[in-house]
């Protein structure tokens, strides 16, 4: 049954109409946070009376892509008269679940706390959650390759296999930084604990030193955009939507990141923060 006729699920024309705007102009959008200081979530949330509770928001916002993907699978092939999907579209995605699994859901219930996030960014991420799910779903369910003749000259199996290894790599390395953060505020909940003092909301920062933390402020950030770098060699080179979704990853975080640096210089000195880069060692 279609949501919304002919845009969701969206006929073959709608979609490149709506993956055109995924490529370019979502970029463009992104891409506006070189201009503006402000933004309203994490360690920069500020307050306001339309904040978000944390958790909730976050689920809601992170949810709706592999959601849309889920449905994009469900619908689009028997509206194309596709019978069966090869392996190669159920394997990619399944790992846009797995990510999403633990992103939108495992991630909000593990932090010890959540800061509160504005309404703005709460609805910007949900409009990139849907046209994410929407471009990649459509291209996995229908638009891509269908047939396992079309996928042996869309990627090589060496090539896909490879794109797997590289995406696991990623996801692990990115719980693994994410774990240190969560961990830093775990030991300041057992100092307060030990010296029976009451535990404070809100959030506590330190400058993180394990793994890649080392080298650079926001490992979690690389990790995750080599997730899709993976994803995107095994769907292929020619893969638009993966394309799309990596760049449009990197144009919303890269900014993010470089702000976040000078939000730990400004709390902490730059004689703490030393010499580490901002999310890639040696370039930013």
């Amino acid at each position: 049954m279609a949501l919304i006729e002919g845009w969701l699920p969206p006929t073959r024309a709608n979609y490149g109409l709506i993956l055109t705007f995924w490529r370019f102009g979502y970029p463009a959008l992104g891409s506006l946070q070189w201009l503006v200081k402000w933004y309203g979530m994490g360690k920069t949330s500020t307050p306001s009376a339309l904040n978000l509770p944390g958790r909730a928001a976050w689920m809601t916002m992170e949810v709706p892509g592999f959601v849309t993907l889920l449905y994009m699978m469900r619908t689009l092939p028997a509206q194309q008269g596709i019978d069966d999907l090869p392996w190669q579209n159920r394997v990619l995605a399944g790992l846009f679940v797995i990510h999403y699994a633990y992103r939108a859901v495992l991630f909000p219930l593990l932090q010890p706390s959540m800061a509160p996030i504005h309404v703005f960014v709460w609805a910007s991420a949900i409009g990139f959650q849907v046209l994410n799910g929407t471009c990649l779903g459509a291209w996995l369910a229908a638009y891509g390759p269908t047939t396992a003749a079309a996928w042996s000259a869309q990627t090589p199996l060496p090539q896909f296999a490879l794109g797997l290894l590289v995406f696991y790599a990623g996801l692990a390395a990115n719980y693994f930084h994410d774990e240190e953060l969560r961990e830093i505020r775990r030991r300041k909940a057992r100092r307060d604990q030990a010296k029976g003092g009451k535990q404070r909301g809100g959030g506590h920062y330190e400058i993180p030193q394990a793994g890649l933390f080392r080298y650079v402020l926001f490992p979690h950030y690389l990790c995750e955009w080599i997730e899709w770098a993976g994803f995107l060699m095994a769907a292929g080179w020619t893969c638009a939507p993966a394309w799309a979704f990596l760049v449009n990853e990197v144009c919303s975080m890269l900014p993010r990141a470089v702000r976040g640096k000078a939000w730990y210089v400004e709390r902490f000195g730059a004689d703490k923060v030393g010499g580490k880069w901002a999310v890639i060692p040696g370039v930013w």
